[in-house]
C-alpha cells in the first residue's frame, strides 16, 4: 500500500481520516506533532495554517507515495493556493471530508482542490465510512517502477513519474 501524507487545516478531518482507514473506532485527538505509521503521515493543522510552519509539509511530503490535501466540505477558506503542488514531487490528491455537513459546499471546496493542482478528489465521510473503499483501492495500485532512463525521458517530456506516456500521434 502507498504511504500517504495528510495536510490540511485544524479539524479538518486528517486524524479521524487515519482512524477510519485502519478501521478503528473514531475518537477525537488533537495531532500536536507528525506522526508516522506504516501507511500514513498525520499532520498537525498549524503547519498548513502558519507560513514558519508549512516549510514542514514539504519535507515531510518526500517520505510519503502520496500527499492528499484534506480539507472540509464545510471549510470557511482555503488555505491551498492555485499551484500549491509546485513544491510536491508525490502524486498529490484531495480529500474532502465532512461530506454530510448541513453546511457543505462540496462543488467550492472541490473546485479549491482543482485549483491546487489535485489530480484526484474523493469524497470521503469518516463516521459512516463512505469514500473509504475507493480511497483504499487508489492506495492500494502499484506504483510505477521505472529506470533512470525512463524517468529521464518522462522527465524531457515534462511528466511525472506516475504521468502516462503519451501515445505517439497524441
Amino acid at each position: 500500500m502507498k504511504k500517504l501524507f495528510l495536510m490540511g487545516r485544524s479539524e479538518a478531518g486528517k486524524t479521524s481520516l487515519t482512524q477510519a482507514l485502519k478501521g478503528e473506532e473514531l475518537h477525537y485527538v488533537k495531532t500536536q506533532y507528525t506522526n508516522t505509521s506504516e501507511d500514513t503521515i498525520d499532520s498537525p493543522g498549524e503547519y498548513a495554517e502558519s507560513k514558519c510552519f508549512s516549510v514542514g509539509l514539504a519535507c515531510f511530503s518526500f517520505e510519503a507515495d502520496v500527499v492528499a490535501m484534506v480539507q472540509a466540505a464545510d471549510e470557511p477558506y482555503n488555505l491551498f493556493g492555485p499551484g500549491g503542488r509546485s513544491f510536491i514531487l508525490r502524486p498529490l490528491i484531495g480529500i474532502i471530508t465532512k461530506v454530510d455537513s448541513p453546511y457543505a459546499n462540496i462543488p467550492m471546496v472541490r473546485q479549491w482542490l482543482v485549483n491546487a493542482g489535485c489530480e484526484r478528489i474523493f469524497l470521503i465521510n469518516n463516521v459512516t465510512r463512505e469514500g473509504i473503499d475507493e480511497l483504499m483501492e487508489y492506495l492500494s495500485e502499484e506504483l510505477p517502477v521505472l529506470t533512470l532512463q525512463q524517468a529521464k525521458d518522462r522527465q524531457a517530456l515534462g511528466l511525472n513519474e506516475w504521468d502516462a506516456v503519451p501515445l505517439a500521434g497524441e
